[in-house]
């Protein structure tokens, strides 16, 4: 062996700066230093311009360039440093100068560390230092015949699993796609022209891929992923001369669109995410997470592959591991999602845009996050075909827009919040009967043309009454009756304006312009959910968990294993709280009650409905609504249930009564356990009396 290792790159830099006419010789220790600058900037051909005579004549530039690139980008060299030891400095002769260091640098695999010897000289009468050259200056062991492999161990990513270790994201198998260059027949163009047609790729892409440098006729040229169960599609691409069709392992999500605004989706890393994440072990074929809980638990789930850096003699045998990593899988993430619930109330949404959130109200864990419609992750994972692409882009019912990140105007669901408020600053005394004439109001005549309505009678207009008949005008008063600072300190302390402390992040909640109510008709018709009042639906879920915590607001959680926290304590005082959460229950419980239709003799239900007009003015009759139901099971179960859901759209479909329904089987499910059997693994609902 000639020599120790200092990087191939290394060298050069050392020899160049000599160049100077005129000036003093640089020294090696200095040529070393800088050599180590040009090397970490990767410019191998400035660096080859350094090698001695000798050197250039017994390796090209080519030759050079190539092998250093090579192997310095193949173990992925970075932040390469030496270490010039003390009395390192050894003279051969006249002319002649050894120089001893330690290199240290980041690859792949670690931080590698060693020592080595570059032997320096003087070469001209100017005395510039030129440097001799082989592989042995790359590593100490490398011969020139030899070769530099990394060998990669591919480690799993993290499962994510429900409460009940449902597996929502998991490993599976789908089929790989491609070409192999032999075995094509004459008539390439036109195998090219029938397989980008089927694959719905570009023929250029089919070229691109077969002129890679690595291709050879005997290689398989990956060229899509396709699902496993594709038989047709399948079929007629194997009719293509040289088609080869193979097993690929993917992120396989079980649940497909039932789930896919909670579970999200992994994709290749993009060159800018790679950038983003430089020296964090990802790489050009890293899959990340792109959305939700994929995204939210990339650091958990993320696998960290192993890295082998071998050397090879010329005969192909191992001759030295350079420097090992051991793969390490990415930890398994569990969900508080219960994903029964999931599925059912997607199943009773499907076919409407709308949300639903579902969470434990004592304890703030959430069950279920449903936005429909939605998409197929595994598309996403497969790489979605044109058409599939323009088809779910141009969908009128937007199945990319994840509903229950969004706010929106809550309508009556928002009369609770008010009358709650109202209570703990004592402006509102729930036995008073505030009685009003005919079926409209205004404080006075300052409001002109303008006027709350609400669309019903009733004898004693005290709060229980108002909650059961959803009395616009009871809660306008209500509202008015806290003064627009007074309610806006309310929402305030609720947390509107502010980011709920979610793993995911929600569109916050908002009222009025730029927090603040700018009139009296503002803020009256704020009091029943609707003026410029807009609620996330899990803020809206915390909300409602003060009613029966006591007046404090759960915190929500997604992952297992987290103790229950309040976000907001003491926004409502406890027997304000008590009083609404009985109010609601006789609005499920009364036969007059708005929300009736939800009673259940199997358990205990507390209720609000709301339909929230989207219209540009009072008279405006072509506007929209959102129906919502808001219910609550706490009494005389181990299994306390809010749901929230809204629905767009219902407008001349019964409004909030479109919506009550689909709640309900929601408890019916959870609660009784009444739901269809769902398959795990398929994602589909088996029926009772079906195989």
């Amino acid at each position: 062996m000639k020599r120790k290792m200092l990087s191939a790159a290394l060298l050069t830099l050392c020899l160049s700066f000599l160049a100077g006419c005129g000036k003093e010789p640089v020294q090696p220790e200095q040529l070393l230093t800088e050599y180590i600058q040009l090397l970490n900037e990767e410019k191998y051909e400035e660096m080859y311009t350094y090698l001695s005579e000798d050197a250039k004549a017994q390796t090209d530039e080519e030759t050079y360039v190539n092998r250093n690139r090579n192997i310095y980008g193949g173990i992925e060299a970075s932040d390469i440093v030496i270490d010039i030891s003390e009395n390192g400095d050894e003279e051969k002769d006249a002319d002649t100068r050894r120089v001893k260091y330690t290199v240290t640098m980041q690859t792949l695999a670690g931080e590698l560390s060693f020592d080595n010897m570059v032997a320096i000289f003087n070469k001209d009468e100017e005395g510039s230092y030129k440097m001799e050259w082989d592989s042995q200056d790359i590593f100490p062991t490398l011969q020139n015949s030899d070769t530099v492999r990394v060998v990669t161990t591919a480690a799993k990513r993290g499962n994510i699993y429900d409460r009940n270790q449902v597996e929502l994201a998991r490993e599976g198998v789908a089929s790989s796609v491609g070409l192999v260059p032999g075995k094509l027949p004459e008539d390439r163009e036109a195998a090219f022209t029938q397989l980008a047609s089927l694959l719905e790729i570009s023929v250029e892409k089919i070229e691109n891929a077969l002129s890679a440098g690595w291709v050879r006729d005997d290689t398989f040229v990956p060229l899509r992923t396709v699902a496993k169960d594709a038989m047709d599609l399948k079929e007629q691409l194997l009719e293509i001369t040289g088609v080869m069709i193979t097993d690929t392992t993917v992120r396989y999500y079980p649940f497909g669109e039932k789930a896919a605004q909670l579970t999200g989706y992994v994709q290749n890393i993009t060159a800018e995410e790679l950038e983003e994440r430089e020296g964090q072990g990802y790489n050009q074929n890293s899959i990340i997470g792109k959305a939700r809980a994929e995204r939210v638990y990339e650091e958990q789930l993320r696998p960290r592959d192993g890295y082998s850096i071998q050397i090879y003699n010329e005969l192909g045998d191992l001759k030295e591991t350079v420097l090992e990593k051991a793969p390490q899988d990415g930890e398994d993430v569990m969900l508080t999602i219960d994903i029964t619930l999931q599925q059912y109330l997607y199943q009773e949404m499907e076919g409407d845009e709308g949300c639903a959130a579902a969470m434990d109200p004592v304890s703030g864990a959430v069950l279920a996050l449903v936005s429909t419609p939605a998409y197929d992750p595994n598309d996403f994972v497969m790489g979605y075909t044109s058409s599939a692409w323009e088809a779910v882009n141009s969908d009128e019912a937007q199945p990319l827009y994840n509903r229950w990140l969004a706010s929106w105007v809550p309508g009556s669901a928002f009369k609770p919040v008010t009358a709650a408020l109202a209570l703990t600053e004592g402006t509102l005394d729930p036995e008073e009967d505030i009685q009003n004439e005919g079926l409209r109001w205004q404080l006075d005549s300052s409001w002109g043309s303008y006027y709350v309505t609400t669309l019903e009678d009733y004898s004693v207009k005290n709060l229980e009454n108002a909650l059961i008949h959803s009395d616009n005008i009871y809660f306008a008063k209500a509202a008015v009756g806290m003064g627009a600072d007074g309610f806006g300190e309310g929402l305030n302390s609720l947390g509107f304006g502010e980011e709920l402390p979610f793993d995911f992040a929600l569109t916050a909640s908002t009222y009025g312009t730029d927090g603040k109510i700018t009139s009296d008709t503002e803020l009256a018709d704020s009091g029943y959910g609707q003026g410029k009042i807009l609620v996330n639906p899990i803020h809206l879920s915390s909300i409602y968990s003060a009613l029966v915590n006591g007046g404090n607001m759960v915190k929500p959680y997604l992952t297992a294993g987290q103790e229950t926290t309040y976000w907001k304590e003491g926004v409502f005082a406890p027997e304000a709280a008590e009083t609404v959460l009985n109010d609601l229950y006789q609005v499920v419980e009364s036969e007059e009650g708005t929300a009736h239709e939800a009673y259940s003799i199997g358990y205990r239900l507390a209720g609000k409905t709301g339909t929230a007009e989207i219209k540009d003015s009072q008279d405006d009759t072509t506007g929209t609504e959102l129906g919502w139901f808001v219910g609550l099971c706490v009494e005389d179960t181990d299994k306390p249930l809010l749901i929230t859901m809204m629905i767009e759209d219902v407008k001349g479909r019964g409004g909030s009564h479109y919506v009550i329904p689909k709640v309900s089987a929601g408890f019916d499910a959870y609660i009784l356990g009444q739901a269809p059997a769902f398959s795990a693994d398929s994602g589909e609902t088996l029926l009772e009396g079906e195989q």
